[in-house]
């Protein structure tokens, strides 16, 4: 790939060629795949502005066997990332995200940071945050997520 993205986020997925088109649906455009002995998607390639998205089987791809793996099979998978991408439209997504089967853990909410967002898992349970920026953003949005937090 002649053109890298400058940031990479691998997921693990039972069916490669189901996600990607579910991610697709997080405006992720496809680059490629791989393909495995059996013809199956193995990997599939999309991207979002400087974000690439790896997404890779759960099985069948030639990972060292290692406690690591094992347990990665398992899962579950992503505990304590949550990954955060900009939308236009945070309302849309979360209507597309609950229809396409995530769970919406924080309904669209406007923050007193400066940001609507929504979070969910996704059907392979990774955390997901949309957002977009409100017009009138704080000058301070970390004073104004402590004081949300904490006051």
């Amino acid at each position: 790939m002649a053109d890298e993205a400058s940031f990479r986020v691998g997921l693990r997925v039972p069916d490669v060629s189901e996600a990607a088109r579910f991610y697709q649906g997080f405006g992720f455009e496809p680059i490629g795949a791989i393909s495995g002995l059996d013809g199956s998607t193995v990997m599939a390639v999309l991207r979002r502005g400087e974000l690439q998205l790896l997404v890779d089987a759960l099985a069948g791809m030639p990972f060292p066997d290692s406690d690591r793996e094992r347990i990665t099979q398992i899962g579950p998978r992503g505990l304590g990332v949550v990954i955060g991408i900009e939308v236009d439209d945070v309302n849309a997504t979360a209507v597309y995200c609950s229809s396409a089967g995530c769970t919406i853990t924080t309904s669209p909410v406007d923050a007193p940071w400066g940001e609507r967002y929504f979070e969910c898992l996704d059907p392979y349970d990774y955390a997901w945050k949309f957002f977009e920026l409100l017009p009138d953003p704080p000058t301070d949005g970390l004073t104004a997520a402590r004081d949300s937090w904490f006051a």
